[in-house]
């Protein structure tokens, strides 16, 4: 006998009895990404203690969408329900519409009552059209061939003539088990950007929790680090996500090179998507991303203002942030790195 099937949605919150229900939503749901992985709830809050809430809509007792969401709140930064923190892609993944709605309603109703300054979802589509919208970012995603050749060939001509130089330098690239040579190429950039680094206990926190979904290629000249990335692995999908070079890396073509060689690893590892990531509009990661021969593709960062009269602007972008970003940029590398994670805790 058939059983019967019931309109009613039912919004849960995430536990560990359900975590595997939920993962098997994410890995099956065409609109999820990695970023909606049950895991990022036990490395936000071991990593930085946001408290983390994540939902999740049922229909007779199969999942049919999920919403992780972030609190955030310091005196800098103000307060707010994000989703997700510390990525790129988040907001409601869902099977069908009533599941959708439900999940929304219940991310508001909790931004109400949290009495947040904003509850922020960041879809890849458009999702709450009546909602405040930020046009600031896109992301770049274009599939790749099984055969590498192919995929080189497919770089525009200039761009190509780099990768080729730094394969020229005799750069090699190696897979890391741990962060250590990630986090010292990766401070070291973002600091050079004028920007706090995470700390380390975040990048040990995501490859412990996501084991091999989380890899990291190492590039070297001589035994020295070049530049490094850590990657995520998601379906048939690569994503290159927290990447840096040493100051080598410009006049080797480190960066160029690195992201040549996660490429070519990708195709042999049968990834057929590379996902370039979130840039800001008119960066230079964004012209960098182009550069490659991908085109841009708009995200939907849509916003419920509870207390705040206006999105916000917590971006290097914003002038207001100018004369941090100049003096953090000059910083010595150790008080960098001993100072960064204290703010970027709140640059969810």
């Amino acid at each position: 006998m058939e059983r019967a099937v019931s309109d009613t949605v039912q919004i849960r919150e995430l536990d560990d009895a359900s975590a595997g229900r939920w993962d098997a939503f994410v890995q099956q749901c065409p609109e999820a990404t990695f970023f909606h992985r049950a895991g990022w709830k036990r490395v936000i809050e071991r990593t930085y203690g946001h408290p983390m809430t994540c939902l999740y809509a049922e229909r007779d007792g199969d999942i049919q969408g999920v919403l992780p969401l972030g609190q955030l709140k310091s005196l800098l930064f103000g307060n707010s329900l994000v989703s997700t923190p510390f990525c790129v892609y988040g907001g409601v993944a869902a099977a069908d519409e009533a599941a959708r709605q439900a999940l929304i309603a219940a991310a508001v109703e909790r931004a109400e009552r949290l009495q947040v300054d904003f509850l922020e979802l960041r879809h890849p589509r458009a999702t709450c059209s009546d909602w405040p919208t930020k046009d600031l970012y896109v992301t770049f995603r274009k599939p790749l061939d099984p055969d590498p050749e192919v995929n080189l060939q497919a770089i525009p001509r200039k761009q190509r003539a780099m990768v080729r130089k730094g394969i020229q330098a005799g750069l090699v690239s190696e897979i890391d088990a741990d962060v250590e040579r990630l986090y010292d190429a990766y401070s070291e950039s973002v600091r050079n950007l004028g920007t706090p680094v995470f700390p380390r206990s975040f990048f040990e926190n995501l490859k412990q929790e996501f084991g091999d979904d989380c890899e990291i290629l190492t590039v070297l000249k001589d035994g020295e680090t070049v530049a490094a990335v850590m990657s995520f692995y998601f379906r048939d999908q690569v994503l290159p996500y927290y990447g840096g070079g040493k100051a080598s890396a410009r006049q080797l073509k480190g960066n160029d090179f690195m992201y040549w060689e996660l490429m070519r690893r990708s195709c042999e590892r049968g990834v057929r998507l590379f996902d370039y990531g979130r840039s800001k509009q008119g960066t230079g990661s964004y012209s960098f991303k182009k550069n490659w021969g991908f085109e841009p593709e708009p995200l939907y960062y849509e916003y419920h203002l509870v207390r705040a009269t206006d999105m916000p602007n917590i971006s290097p972008t914003n002038p207001k942030y100018k004369l941090f970003i100049d003096l953090w940029s000059k910083l010595p590398l150790g008080l960098s790195r001993s100072l960064g994670p204290y703010l970027a805790k709140y640059l969810g």
